[in-house]
């Protein structure tokens, strides 16, 4: 529907903001550790939106970027979390300590988090090991396109990344691009489902 609202941060609370785009002032849902990342009341900001509509409610959900919107997004899929879990626990989490508690299988850190009980925590491992994690962490790749498809289909992104430049030296350096992109593809999900 939309990516993002700019305008005038007009309130913010503890765990919403207002803000003033045009002739509408938005009230959006906010998580804890996003709100220190937004400016100051009366400065400009833009917030990155998802917006939650049921049949009885309509609600709006922001965030500092895209990278924390997405994060949120792939909490929505984890069982027994919903858009107000998904914000408590993106509140009382950092994004990295998250990154890292799912990486390391941290089950304590996780249970740390104010609401989360240790089924959930051990729903969200299994669910988003592999998905929550910042580019910069996988393995420098030229393939970015390629290992975003793959993190698509449900595979590790550090793995495909880690997969792909194997590969790439195993195909012929003389192939044209969109040739060694498709052989590289075809490799890399070849030994990810082993």
């Amino acid at each position: 529907m939309f990516n993002s609202i700019r305008g005038t941060i007009t309130h913010k609370l503890s765990d919403s903001v207002n803000l003033l785009s045009g002739a509408i002032e938005w009230d959006i849902s906010v998580p804890a550790t996003d709100m220190a990342q937004l400016p100051l009341v009366g400065e400009e900001g833009r917030i990155f939106t998802w917006l939650y509509h049921r049949e009885d409610l309509i609600k709006l959900y922001g965030f500092a970027s895209p990278e924390r919107r997405d994060t949120f997004l792939e909490l929505l899929k984890v069982d027994g979390i919903g858009p107000k879990g998904a914000l408590k626990i993106m509140g009382g989490i950092g994004q990295e300590d998250l990154e890292n508690a799912l990486e390391s299988e941290d089950l304590a850190r996780l249970e740390a988090v104010p609401g989360l009980g240790k089924k959930t925590a051990q729903k969200m491992i299994l669910a988003l090991k592999g998905k929550i994690v910042r580019a910069k962490a996988a393995p420098e790749t030229k393939y970015g396109d390629l290992v975003e498809a793959l993190a698509g289909m449900g595979y590790d992104r550090r793995a495909a990344a880690e997969v792909l430049a194997r590969a790439e030296k195993e195909i012929p350096k003389d192939l044209e691009s969109s040739e060694r992109e498709k052989l590289l593809f075809k490799q890399a999900i070849v030994e990810l489902s082993n």
